[in-house]
């Protein structure tokens, strides 16, 4: 099943979406006993949904219109929960680009462990919403496509074996980041937390639709292809990054961990290519679909 948050006249609703006849459902129509919540918060729906059976009957739903989406968890329990170089080819390049702090030499670019780092919710907006550029922190934006989780069954101390059982489903977002603010403050967190840098979406697709093991990542600006790789390249897998967060933190139903980026980013070219006011960047994620987003001064 596909989840989205969806704007139903003039409210949000957690709904049931069907992108091949562009069609939607609002969860409180299809299922009984629905927690008031649960309406319209995707995450405090998953809990209900990881346990609820599609009716044989849906009736004919409501048009689905791409602008009426916001982000499908627009509040999930903890910060969003992000995994650094976790993709060789991208670990290699973003050491040789002058702008990571956390290595030395491009000997030790691929990390021994994952380097977990977060960004707080008010980073996200929807799957069609505007990258933001901000006056005096819009010199070295760059554009990140990745896989997320989104946990269903919370818990902690989750091993390897057991954690794909807590996983509800998968959808995109885009890690934008402002490099500058990366390099200059030798930590990830503020270069990565301006709000509006993680469009997500464009809905949740169920653990069950997908093999994680291989889903092919593209990332378009303008066009041309700049990222194009496939989850099986993971330096760590998702049963990996489930067991070692959940050692240390209770994770908790609609908790994302975006995986990591794949090689291809601004920073990897020379010159870098950041973006600029105007450019059209398009994550795609075979199995899910594609968020597309539009860079615009936010001033």
């Amino acid at each position: 099943m596909k989840f989205a948050t969806v704007k139903n006249q003039s409210d949000y609703v957690t709904a049931v979406v069907d992108p091949t006849t562009e069609r939607y459902w609002p969860i409180d129509t299809l299922f009984a006993a629905l927690p008031l919540e649960a309406k319209s918060d995707l995450a405090a729906a998953i809990p209900f949904l990881s346990q609820a059976t599609l009716p044989n009957k849906l009736g004919d739903g409501a048009t689905l219109d791409l602008a009426n989406l916001r982000a499908p968890i627009a509040h999930p329990p903890h910060n969003i929960m992000c995994v650094g170089k976790n993709y060789r080819a991208h670990a290699n390049e973003f050491a040789n680009s002058g702008f990571d702090s956390s290595t030395s030499t491009s000997a030790d670019a691929v990390p021994d462990f994952p380097i977990i780092f977060t960004k707080p919710s008010t980073t996200i907006s929807g799957p069609v919403s505007n990258i933001p550029l901000v006056t005096g922190l819009d010199q070295a934006v760059d554009y990140e496509c990745e896989l997320a989780v989104v946990i269903g069954k919370g818990g902690r101390g989750i091993s390897r074996d057991q954690a794909m059982e807590h996983v509800f489903g998968y959808t995109i977002v885009n890690d934008v980041t402002a490099r500058d603010l990366q390099q200059r403050h030798k930590q990830w967190f503020l270069g990565k937390s301006l709000d509006g840098f993680c469009p997500m979406g464009p809905w949740i697709v169920t653990a069950d639709e997908i093999d994680y093991r291989d889903m092919r990542i593209i990332c378009r600006v303008n066009g041309e292809v700049r990222q194009d790789a496939s989850t099986r390249d993971l330096i760590f897998d998702i049963p990996f990054l489930i067991e070692t967060i959940s050692a240390v933190i209770t994770l908790s139903p609609g908790d994302v961990i975006a995986t990591g980026t794949p090689e291809g980013v601004g920073i990897g070219f020379n010159p870098p290519r950041f973006l600029k006011d105007g450019d059209v960047v398009e994550c795609e994620i075979t199995g899910i679909g594609t968020i597309r987003n539009v860079v615009a001064r936010a001033d």
